[in-house]
């Protein structure tokens, strides 16, 4: 039996951060026909509100420590102050949404990172993903909109990267859906020279992006995000688009990832 077209879309916290280049993707998203979802992430409001309230921010290559207080922070920035806005947003533009965290639905189980060299404290590595739950959602007309938290099924909410939710619920619904990922950024996509907003890689296989990572032309934030991209075409979604997001109306466009 063929299946339905789905388009999971991961908008970055810059994007979220910009209302223009916001309501544009919102718009965007709204005009598309068929079965969607949204996933956001937030970190960069996550960071000014957390400084407002005298809390410091702790990177460990690129992920970030949440310890008691950040895990509040970021739980009131993700489920509250984004995600509501960016549900408003699609109610705006005629398209009914709905908006969930992890633990909403027991959508997304986690596991506590465990201690190794860094203590990122209250993060989940996604153990469970309810991809039939999110498609009774679906199939009723409502597009969800996921926050990065999930939760650990003992009543502790956990901050897990956007990345990861969007990789890891794009497979979830591969079983009832013909999956197509698209991470939306500010970027035109995986970039050849990171100084050089034309020279977007417009296809990337395994072997080929080994081999930028080990001439240092792939690094930092982009190899997890096309770590999580391979690893979703392993089990069962059909495409994977990396770019800008202003570039959601044209799927042509970006770093297409086989």
């Amino acid at each position: 039996m063929t299946k339905e077209k789905l388009l999971l879309v991961k908008v970055g916290g810059k994007v979220v951060e910009n209302p223009e280049a916001l309501n544009q993707l919102i718009t965007d998203l709204s005009n598309l026909e068929g079965r969607k979802v949204l996933v956001h992430g937030g970190g960069v409001l996550a960071t000014k509100t957390a400084t407002a309230l005298g809390i410091e921010t702790t990177m460990v290559e690129g992920r970030r420590v949440t310890d008691d207080k950040m895990i509040d922070v970021v739980t009131m920035v993700y489920a509250g102050l984004v995600n509501k806005r960016v549900v408003s947003l699609l109610q705006s533009k005629g398209t009914n949404a709905i908006g969930l965290c992890g633990a909403d639905m027991n959508v997304i189980l986690s596991d506590k990172r465990p201690v190794k060299t860094v203590d990122y404290g209250w993060v989940g590595d996604v153990k469970k993903v309810d991809g039939k739950a999110l498609s009774t959602l679906i199939e009723s007309g409502v597009v969800p909109v996921l926050a990065p938290l999930t939760h650990d099924g003992q009543g502790h909410i956990l901050n897990t990267n956007a990345d990861t939710i969007a990789a890891e619920t794009a497979k979830g619904l591969a079983a009832y859906y013909d999956v197509t990922l698209v991470f939306c950024f500010e970027k035109r996509g995986v970039l050849a020279d990171a100084n050089k907003d034309n020279s977007v890689i417009t296809s990337l296989n395994r072997e080929e992006y080994e081999a930028y990572k080990s001439k240092g032309v792939i690094t930092d934030g982009m190899i997890p995000k096309l770590d999580n991209a391979f690893s979703t075409l392993e089990d069962g979604v059909c495409e994977v688009v990396i770019t800008h997001a202003s570039s959601l109306n044209d799927l042509t466009q970006g770093t297409h990832i086989k």
